[in-house]
């Protein structure tokens, strides 16, 4: 190709371009953390260790094949924010981001990547929303950095450099919803302090929630009536899934010696709190999981699948395809011809990307689930979990990972991967590739149900 040649239209498009920056992330991460100086130990660590490590940071998903703390030095601790951060943010984006502050402009091309990852609604508006996006960012992290570190100094006395370090590396792992700790049993250490407990869920509902909804909530706070229907959908289904986790928790492990049980009554509610807060994409655990029980999973695979807000850094199917197929259900059970909620309409192609999302993702769920089976000894609940959290970037496990064999290993990395990219390449080749046939063929009713 000539010098300054544009790219191919096939590698242009946003639904190609997207996955392949994740791609090549995935790969400068494996070989930064190949590196000796990445490792804790003595040598390298394997080519599988390493993939795992760097898929699992750049997709924000969190789950883990070697103790984080112990098992990577400082320089790959530092690997693997950084690649969370990146990968969080979007890779697209935040090179989106560095043309729009170098140039002040942006190509019709470039716009359209960065809709890509950012669902903005209009192109006009990305560099507003990249802007705010950064913005929201910088200033989340940052406070929830100095609301932890000033609390782990004071209140659980490690040094300032200790407190410092765990406290952002928490904060950006929050924020971008990536699951990774540098404690090695997680947050259980801290089961019973809201003031670590609470700072991270906030930092990780905001992630969750999505941009265009805190860019409609900053634009209009106090009139609802001037928000998208996107954001409303979101709020509702947000101020649904939340509250019901946490019932649902405690309710089912209020008396479980493993898990909750040992608490005193406040100290469950804020167990069953993180717990639901986590599982929309957070990734972090304050008990041990591998002993809850099998209702409990259960519920987890709910709200793990469905996840948290469309272009914001939570993985899942998301809110707003979970409840625009809830109106539609609702729509044919009340035989209206239209799809409606909060007084608008729902398209038609909407609709129908709504159930190819879902249907794709329980397909790929449902694949890699039999996969793990055929190649391990583990029970179908913890199977089923694991699957379901690297599909959805959550991150929570009842610490199986490590113990799988390296096709199982492998088979969660591609899982991960589709997880991340897949449905964001999904929605958007649609959305993009959308048209009308000149000619529509005869209708036919088949029999449903």
């Amino acid at each position: 190709m000539a010098k300054g040649a544009a790219l191919p239209h096939t590698i242009q498009h946003p639904a190609r371009l997207v996955p392949l920056a994740f791609l090549l992330a995935v790969l400068a991460g494996t070989g930064l953390l190949m590196l000796p100086v990445s490792r804790a130990g003595e040598g390298a660590a394997p080519f599988l260790t390493a993939l795992f490590t760097a898929t699992a940071a750049v997709c924000v998903t969190g789950l883990i094949v070697v103790d984080t703390p112990t098992y990577w030095s400082g320089f790959g601790q530092v690997v693997i924010l950084v690649l969370f951060q990146v990968g969080g943010l979007g890779i697209m984006t935040g090179a989106t981001l560095l043309g729009l502050l170098v140039t002040r402009r942006l190509r019709l091309g470039a716009r359209l990547v960065a809709q890509a990852e950012t669902r903005s609604l209009e192109i006009g508006d990305v560099g507003a929303v990249l802007r705010w996006v950064l913005l929201v960012t910088v200033v989340v992290e940052l406070a929830i950095a100095a609301t932890l570190a000033l609390r782990l100094r004071y209140g659980h006395g490690e040094p300032w450099g200790d407190a410092a370090w765990n406290g952002l590396f928490h904060a950006v792992s929050a924020f971008t919803n990536a699951g990774f700790s540098t404690y090695s049993d997680g947050l259980m250490g801290f089961a019973t302090d809201p003031l670590v407990l609470g700072p991270i869920m906030a930092a990780v509902v905001v992630g969750a929630i999505g941009f265009p909804v805190l860019q409609d909530l900053r634009r209009a706070p106090r009139r609802p009536g001037r928000w998208s229907l996107h954001t409303k959908i979101t709020l509702l289904g947000t101020g649904l899934l939340l509250p019901g986790g946490l019932l649902a928790v405690l309710a089912y492990e209020w008396g479980n010696p493993g898990t909750l049980g040992p608490l005193d009554p406040a100290g469950k509610v804020l167990g069953a709190a993180f717990h639901s807060v986590m599982t929309r994409s957070g990734g972090l655990n304050s008990v041990d999981l591998g002993k809850m029980r099998p209702e409990t999973l259960t519920v987890s695979y709910v709200l793990m699948m469905i996840g948290g807000g469309s272009a914001g850094t939570a993985g899942g199917i998301k809110v707003t395809t979970f409840l625009v197929l809830g109106f539609v259900v609702w729509a044919e059970i009340r035989g209206e011809p239209d799809v409606c909620a909060f007084g608008r309409r729902i398209s038609r192609e909407v609709q129908r990307q709504a159930l190819t999302v879902v249907l794709l993702a329980v397909g790929l769920v449902a694949v890699a689930t039999l996969l793990l089976l055929s190649v391990s000894d583990f029970a179908l609940e913890q199977v089923l979990f694991e699957t379901v959290s690297a599909f959805a970037t959550v991150g929570l496990s009842t610490g199986i990972t490590a113990s799988l064999p390296p096709s199982g290993q492998f088979i969660l990395v591609v899982l991960m991967f589709v997880g991340r990219v897949g449905t964001v390449t999904v929605a958007t080749g649609m959305a993009l590739r959308s048209r009308q046939r000149p000619y529509r063929y005869p209708e036919e009713r088949p029999i449903v149900g």
